[in-house]
């Protein structure tokens, strides 16, 4: 029965917790600083940004991008405790576990650079993502030139992400409600199996489907979108700021 626990709370967790971090779109309708930028400016610091911390060797240097990271955050309406619970897992912690062994080598400094390097670096990858909306981003790679193909795969799986995680919760939902909730484990071999095969048919079909669809309605390659970014003084500020701390520093 624990173990059975722990697969439901895993399986309804999991996707819940995907659905927050990717397909939120809340934080990027507020009216923060960073949200009223044009995302065409927007991208380009933060880009200078990043690469002026991956460039960086002092530690005060790092931390000084991380705490202005930190207010832009704050500033753009975003809560702290939200930022960082996305900030502080996954890239960051598996960046230190795997910096540990290089202490007695490298030493502790080197060590703490490559940690607060990462975290600034993540940091301003998530800020960027959250107070933009999703097909912004897009929009915003297709104007640097990122190869179509690309953005259109980008765009793909984060639509059809969402589909599949729904699929994978109504499917434990109807093996729950048919199996109950302990079954003999060749039983969950084959309803495992099963339910592979037939996620790989759905698939195949809703991309053939998708495909057509798309034809139909003129689509040949390149999906087309309104442009409507203006550039306002407000952004021009914003760059020449972002390019006096880059050279000051």
């Amino acid at each position: 029965m624990k173990n059975s626990n722990f697969i439901q709370r895993s399986v309804i967790a999991a996707p819940a917790f995907l659905k927050e971090i990717i397909f939120s779109e809340e934080i990027a309708l507020r009216s923060g600083f960073l949200q009223s930028l044009d995302p065409r400016i927007k991208s380009l610091t933060f880009l200078l940004l990043i690469i002026q911390v991956l460039l960086s060797q002092s530690i005060s240097v790092l931390s000084f991008f991380y705490a202005l990271c930190l207010f832009l955050a704050v500033i753009s309406k975003v809560k702290l405790g939200f930022f960082l619970k996305r900030t502080w897992i996954f890239i960051p912690l598996f960046s230190l576990f795997i910096a540990i062994p290089a202490v007695f080598t490298l030493g502790p400094a080197a060590v703490s650079v490559f940690v607060v390097r990462v975290l600034t670096c993540v940091s301003y990858a998530v800020l960027l993502s959250i107070t933009t909306r999703h097909f912004e981003l897009l929009r915003v790679l297709r104007i640097f030139k990122i190869p179509q193909i690309f953005v259109m795969t980008l765009e793909m799986c984060y639509r059809y992400i969402y589909l599949f995680v729904e699929i994978i919760e109504q499917t434990y939902q109807a093996v729950k409600s048919r199996v109950g909730v302990l079954a003999h484990y060749k039983s969950g071999q084959r309803i495992a199996a099963w339910n592979i095969a037939s996620l790989w048919n759905r698939s195949v079909k809703l991309n053939e489907d998708v495909y057509q669809a798309m034809l139909s309605r003129g689509y040949h390659g390149e999906a087309v979108a309104w442009n409507d970014f203006k550039i306002k003084t407000r952004d021009w500020l914003w760059l020449s700021t972002v390019v006096m701390i880059i050279w000051k520093i």
